[in-house]
């Protein structure tokens, strides 16, 4: 394949374009070899065929550019991020070898492009963010920070080229991973704008009414929004200016996914959400007078507008372990409205935009430790959890809990998710004092375990050499990283327990001179009705099973055992009558359904919220237990389900032909109440070949009715087909499906 045939007329031009933007970017970062050595590698890759366009047609070069050109303008990386960017196709390909690129780039870009195939391997192994693969995803991610910061660049670039792209099931499934993986990453790491973007088009992708419903509203209410900005900010920017100090002002419109969420959490229209707008005030000031001068700002625009002090949000002194810097307060503005009001300076308003990033740039101040603690604890609670579906909703539920910040008695500073206990802050300092924790001194006062933690205490914890973990600890706790380690403490206190148990039963057993048999042991265990050997010997632990009576009972076994040829009952054919269990649902439904492209036979049930039939468009959800439920596209709690449990959804659909399987559903019919409506309506549906009637309600009220039906149907064919025959009866005004 010649490079020319390679891009299109378009493409050329974009590729130049692209270019010069990213030679501008990188600055001085490049070395002299740099650019001719990356050009030859591409042109190899795209001789050889190597590099290929995916599901929506884009060309991999152009949009790994686009992603380089994110990384470095919006980001603030440098060499080895593009550099690794550019070239983790042609690798990933078979274009070229990781070694040779360590050969002419260095170990830094390969150690990226390692990162960025692993990642890239794991979507490949399967359509969806499984449980085992998120946590691999997430361990690769926390080997270099640079691999998370452009797998989010990626992302927005993705979203941003699929505005046009005809695969709507592909770009739905990437949109959903923007919104349930990538804009929870990107708020974490301090990327404000990216996960607005991501957010936003996420929402566009996935409701593209409610979008667009939204951005209408936002683009009708602009001009007076605008004239209210003005009026807010005149008098402010007057008494700045008096007061020396260099800035500048800017109101900044909420997102609209963020809009949306509140319309949903108050339940209220558009028209109900009342703070659409932020006003920010970003100062140009000198980091030692940074502080100063914010609560200067802070004093002028409180001592103009009444402010909320159950809305002061103060991340000057104690910044958010993203690094994430300012000063947020709300105030009563003109006509009786609340304005949220921003201060922060330059600096912290870059740090805002373009995340932990841009630390880089000012060296020396906040560090990145935060970051490095925070994936420490991920890595750990990921590698820990036995369930892997609980790890991820543990994981998103800690990207988004604000944070409380307790002191100790030597005046030490720690950072604790809010809701945290005296017993989460003991086990966030070591596993042994969490485990010997049996209350604290909460700013002098004695506290139980379960007390919950407030910013700004000062904490003692109270040990004792007998105490142990107990069971109820798990209902304590409020974090991921306490829960784990009682976990691990149980299971600890529960291996020593069960072997002390059997170690105590053998001994016995060798005493009186009886022969242990391992298989006799186990029929025993399971006529004393212990399902699981473990509960057994925590029983004989607790003492709640005598030893002695135990080595009866299994003598007792072991002549049942030799005994049993005699307790066989012999029983004619004749008499024999074999009850078969009657199922609801009838049919093959291994050729009916297939879930996950290819897979039949899969256990399923389907959902009861909206009773999905033959030939509805239909998704899966894999529950907690493991099982697979199927709902209707436009099942009312779909959008709830996409948007909060993405990485649960597989795709599923009818195969073959309907198989005399039938299916319940509910139809609501409204009408006039004329005389003999009722009979008309159930003479319709017995005349129907495959429908019954299970059950029918009919209400009456002032020469109105409204009913309900419910019957058994095949297919979604039979069921327009009753829609349309119940429609033409006298009286009849509207049926529709529940």
């Amino acid at each position: 394949m010649e490079t020319e045939d390679f891009f299109t007329i378009e493409e050329r031009r974009l590729l130049f374009t692209l270019y010069r933007k990213l030679l501008q970017l990188s600055g001085e970062t490049l070395r002299k070899d740099d650019c001719r050595n990356l050009k030859n590698h591409l042109i190899n890759s795209i001789r050889n065929g190597r590099i290929q366009r995916d599901i929506f047609a884009l060309n991999p070069i152009i949009k790994d550019m686009q992603t380089a050109t994110i990384v470095a303008e919006e980001i603030g990386m440098r060499r080895a991020s593009i550099l690794g960017v550019m070239l983790h196709d042609s690798v990933r390909c078979g274009g070229c070898t990781i070694q040779e690129v360590q050969r002419s780039f260095g170990e830094d870009v390969a150690g990226i492009i390692r990162g960025l195939i692993r990642v890239q391997e794991l979507y490949t192994k399967s359509p969806t963010i499984e449980s085992e693969n998120f946590r691999n995803l997430l361990l690769s991610f926390a080997e270099d920070m640079r691999v998370i910061l452009i797998m989010i660049a990626d992302r927005v670039n993705i979203m941003r080229q699929i505005k046009d792209a005809d695969n709507d099931e592909a770009r739905r499934q990437v949109a959903n991973e923007a919104a349930y993986l990538y804009a929870p990453l990107a708020h974490k790491l301090g990327l404000y704008k990216l996960k607005s973007e991501l957010e936003d088009l996420s929402l566009k992708y996935t409701e593209h009414d409610v979008y667009y419903h939204i951005k209408e509203k936002l683009n009708e209410t602009k001009a007076s929004r605008d004239k209210y900005i003005a009026a807010f900010i005149a008098p402010v920017k007057k008494k700045l200016e008096e007061a020396g100090l260099k800035f500048h002002i800017k109101g900044r419109t909420k997102s609209i996914h963020s809009i949306y969420q509140k319309m949903k959490k108050q339940k209220c229209p558009f028209e109900g959400v009342y703070d659409l707008f932020a006003i920010r005030v970003i100062l140009e000031s000198d980091i030692d007078k940074e502080k100063l001068e914010c609560w200067q700002t802070y004093s002028i625009v409180t001592d103009m507008y009444q402010p909320n002090p159950k809305r002061l949000r103060d991340w000057l002194s104690v910044p958010k372990s993203n690094g994430y810097e300012s000063l947020h307060i709300t105030v009563m503005g003109p006509e009786g409205k609340w304005v949220e009001v921003q201060i922060r300076t330059e600096r912290m308003d870059e740090i805002a935009e373009r995340g932990l990033a841009a630390h880089w740039r000012y060296k020396g101040v906040k560090g990145e430790s935060g970051l490095d603690e925070w994936l420490t604890s991920v890595r750990e609670a990921l590698e820990n959890s036995d369930n892997g579906l609980e790890a991820m909703d543990q994981f998103k539920l800690d990207l988004y809990e604000d944070e409380v910040f307790v002191f100790t008695p030597k005046g030490d500073l720690f950072k604790l998710a809010k809701g945290s206990t005296v017993l989460d802050f003991a086990f966030h300092i070591h596993s042994k004092l969490g485990c010997k924790c049996i209350g604290a001194k909460v700013n002098g006062k004695n506290t139980q375990l379960k007390q919950v933690l407030q910013s700004g205490d000062q904490v003692e914890i109270m040990t004792s050499n007998t105490q142990t973990p107990k069971q109820d600890w798990l209902n304590i706790v409020a974090t991921a990283k306490a829960r784990t380690k009682i976990r691990q403490a149980l299971k600890e206190v529960a291996a020593r327990q069960h072997a002390f148990a059997k170690e105590t039963l053998e001994r016995k057993f060798k005493n009186r001179k009886i022969e242990y048999d391992e298989s006799t042991m186990m029929r025993l265990i399971k006529r004393l009705g212990y399902k699981v050997v473990t509960d057994f010997y925590q029983a004989v632990a607790d003492e709640t099973l005598d030893v002695n009576n135990i080595l009866d009972k299994y003598l007792e076994q072991q002549k049942r055992d030799s005994d049993v040829h005699d307790e066989i009952t012999y029983r004619s054919a004749e008499g024999y009558n074999l009850q078969t269990p009657q199922t609801e649902e009838k049919g093959n439904k291994e050729d009916v359904l297939v879930i996950d492209q290819n897979l039949k036979g899969l256990e399923f049930k389907l959902a009861r919220c909206c009773n999905p039939i033959y030939g509805d468009d239909v998704f899966g959800f894999v529950s907690v237990t493991g099982g697979i439920k199927i709902h209707r596209c436009d099942c009312p709690n779909a959008s709830d389900l996409r948007e909060r449990f993405g990485y649960r959804i597989v795709k599923a659909r009818w195969a073959g032909k309907s198989q005399g399987t039938q299916y319940p559903i509910t139809l609501r019919v409204v009408g006039h109440d004329d005389i003999g409506i009722v009979t008309n309506i159930t003479s319709i549906i017995s005349k129907e070949m495959g429908i019954s009637l299970r059950s029918i309600g009919i209400d009456s009220h002032d020469g109105l009715f409204s009913g309900t039906l419910t019957i058994m149907i095949g297919d979604t064919g039979r069921l327009e087909t009753l829609i349309k025959k119940l429609r033409t009866v006298k009286g009849v005004k509207q049926v529709s499906r529940n």
